[in-house]
């Protein structure tokens, strides 16, 4: 199982955000995430489309956006014609879940579903041959840089039992505290893609820290 490291650019200085994305890129990071909030389902408001155009112009990485958004497939096409490869709603506004995956293949993007720390496996359960990404939360969705949640490894390790046992081919993400102190333990858990923010932008060379998140896994494998 292959190891995928994807950077948060939440938690990126704007002031330097080519700089940093190509240290990224330089180190080897896998995908860029981008976390798209919209005050009402968290409590920030962050980027939309024009950000995503911006990020798109700077790199050809794969672009992972995760919308934290109430009626998210309002802004499918949209963000797909900006430039992302992957978009990722959240489960507990998705009603109508296996249309709204649907409609992101439709757009030409990897169709994606996440999952909060409060939220069962069993919401998702319904739909994994439509999933091509889990994403486990393993802090409260909003802010950056906050501490992982240790109840998460549990179910981490069921989310990769319940993709193996459903012999689902979907990416499993984690986001939420991967630092170089829990990434070699959810990477045992099962979880093959980690979204790194504060832990990778807060450090002196953002691209010496994805290169160490990477050991990290490797380390534990």
């Amino acid at each position: 199982m292959s190891v995928r490291i994807v950077p948060s650019l939440l938690a990126a200085d704007f002031a330097q955000l080519a700089d940093q994305i190509a240290a990224c890129e330089a180190a080897g990071a896998d995908w860029l995430h981008v976390d798209v909030m919209d005050g009402r389902f968290v409590p920030p408001i962050t980027f939309g489309a024009k950000i995503i155009e911006t990020v798109r112009r700077l790199t050809a990485l794969p672009l992972d956006v995760h919308l934290m958004a109430v009626e998210p497939e309002r802004h499918f096409a949209e963000f797909a014609a900006a430039g992302a490869n992957g978009l990722t709603l959240h489960a507990e506004v998705a009603p109508h879940l296996q249309r709204q995956l649907a409609h992101i293949k439709e757009v030409g993007c990897r169709a994606g579903v996440a999952i909060n720390p409060s939220t069962p496996l069993s919401a998702v359960s319904e739909v994994l041959d439509d999933v091509e990404l889990l994403l486990v939360m393993t802090v409260n969705p909003g802010y950056g840089g906050q501490r992982f949640l240790p109840h998460s490894l549990d179910k981490v390790r069921r989310a990769r039992r319940m993709l193996d046992e459903a012999r689902s081919r979907a990416f499993l993400e984690v986001d939420g505290g991967i630092a170089r102190d829990t990434i070699g333990a959810v990477w045992q858990a099962g979880a093959d893609t980690f979204v790194a923010g504060h832990a990778v932008f807060s450090a002196a060379d953002p691209g010496a820290e994805v290169a160490a998140l990477r050991a990290a896994c490797e380390v534990k494998a």
